[in-house]
């Protein structure tokens, strides 16, 4: 359904997005942010759901910056090369990277972001700085806690897991108490990972209510 296009930042950096546009009319654009693998099957298959929703749907590949194609699966190996790439990431290229795909986009109408793992930290980050968003949707996001004192200037919802050992849940009470404006949903039997199918810490139950919740706060604001 999707295919492989290319976009230049305002720096000069080329990198690889996947792109699925809906059969009919869209309602609006969405940007998926990758987890640490890359934009694997998994993303590509939340790309793909999200443009059978009726939404112009694209997930830029953010370590071609740093090695390009990166496409891992969920072994232990892809793990540790995963955190290897994101030792190597800018929080901040992140931004130019996103600007330029809401640039390309952005002729489907209000762009949305939603980003899982250290894309739920991206989703942050892009919601608090000029980044072009209109919306955007945290899965969770680790570092989020990092950026605690940046304010989003967009609406922004979060999804965290009360089983995710890598998020303790006091970073989570804190980010709801610094911004109390923000929607934040803690799914009680969820771990890291909840919403990827490919992982052991999918989740089902958790899965299906937190993308509900995403796409009426989607609809909502886009």
């Amino acid at each position: 359904m999707g295919e492989k296009i290319s976009i230049t930042a305002s720096d000069g950096h080329e990198f690889s997005a996947y792109l699925s546009i809906p059969s009919g009319p869209s309602k609006a654009a969405i940007i998926i942010v990758q987890e640490i693998f890359g934009v694997n099957k998994h993303i590509q298959n939340l790309t793909n759901s999200f443009a059978t929703r009726g939404y112009a749907t694209i997930a830029p590949a953010f370590f071609d910056r740093i090695e390009k194609d990166i496409d891992l699966d969920y072994s232990s190996g892809s793990v540790e090369k995963g955190k290897d790439l994101k030792s190597k990431f800018s929080w901040d290229d992140s931004i130019i990277d996103i600007r330029a795909t809401t640039n390309f986009i952005r002729d489907y109408g209000s762009v949305g972001l939603v980003g899982y793992c250290m894309g739920g930290s991206i989703a942050w980050i892009a919601a608090t700085r000029d980044s072009g968003v209109n919306a955007s949707v945290g899965y969770y996001g680790g570092n989020i806690i990092d950026f605690i004192k940046e304010k989003p200037n967009v609406p922004c919802m979060l999804h965290f897991g009360e089983k995710d050992s890598t998020i303790p849940l006091s970073d989570v009470t804190k980010i709801t108490d610094e911004h109390p404006d923000v929607k934040c949903h803690l799914y009680e039997n969820a771990d890291h990972g909840f919403n990827c199918d490919l992982r052991k810490s999918y989740d089902a139950n958790s899965s299906k209510l937190a993308l509900e919740r995403t796409l009426e706060f989607l609809d909502n604001h886009l």
